[in-house]
């Protein structure tokens, strides 16, 4: 493994990973050497996707642990197992969110919206408050937020998400200021269009998925696989001077 990206003896707590684009970034980090903390709702669901990773890279890198991200208790539970499991975190990858409404703001209810706050903003600081004590303490870690490029631009079908993930990105440059004298980074991927589950009410309305190849510069969407890279670089000796950005990969949606 290349020095410059490998994460031997790095450990790596990931939201929303048992699918999708959480799923694969544990799995190239684990590539990379680390050990992965994978969790989601489901309990199945992380016991298959964890040993889906562990028969990829050939070795018990990954484990499981389940939480709601709506539950701070849950993700207090999370911050505790991975500690206890590996003594420290190095690499905290908040990617776990929802979004319950499809359509119009003028229609959505309010606790549509204060759903939609709370687990895409919350959620993320709130583990970030469990997690980074122990980063600072050592003077290195990474966090790392999967935003969107809906938090750059305005939507009329997804707009209370997008305000979430505007939020995320200004989260995260707080964050970078505060943490960066102590050597920890904070960043944000903010993803364009990708062929997930989560976002199979856009790219399955063939509209919207017209309007968002035909609009981008490699004219298709992304695959997960295509996110994960970025998240290894950020977390490895590769992306330890890049902290309060907003990283877009999106196949050029937004330039043109």
């Amino acid at each position: 493994m290349p020095s410059l990206f490998d994460l031997t003896d790095q450990v790596a707590v990931i939201t929303g990973s048992s699918r999708g684009i959480g799923k694969s970034i544990a799995h190239r980090m684990a590539e990379h050497g680390a050990q992965v903390v994978v969790s989601s709702r489901k309990a199945d669901a992380c016991d298959a996707a964890v040993a889906k990773i562990n028969a990829a890279v050939g070795r018990e890198a990954a484990v499981a642990c389940p939480a709601n991200i709506s539950s701070k208790d849950d993700l207090r539970r999370l911050a505790d197992f991975a500690l206890a499991r590996f003594g420290r975190v190095t690499a905290l990858v908040l990617n776990a969110a929802s979004n319950p409404y499809f359509g119009p703001m003028t229609g959505i209810a309010d606790e549509q919206f204060v759903k939609i706050l709370m687990n895409n903003v919350v959620s993320n600081h709130w583990l970030i408050q469990m997690l980074s004590p122990q980063m600072l303490e050592r003077g290195q870690g990474s966090i790392i937020v999967i935003s969107s490029i809906g938090g750059l631009k305005a939507s009329t079908v997804i707009g209370a998400y997008n305000i979430s993930k505007a939020a995320d990105l200004q989260m995260v440059r707080n964050y970078a200021a505060e943490f960066g004298p102590r050597g920890v980074t904070v960043n944000a991927i903010c993803p364009g269009l990708i062929q997930t589950d989560f976002a199979r009410a856009l790219w399955e309305n063939p509209d919207i998925l017209a309007q968002a190849t035909a609009g981008s510069a490699l004219k298709r969407i992304g695959q997960p696989d295509e996110i994960a890279g970025l998240a290894v670089f950020l977390a490895s000796r590769a992306g330890s001077f890049t902290t309060g950005q907003a990283l877009v990969v999106d196949g050029g949606a937004t330039i043109v």
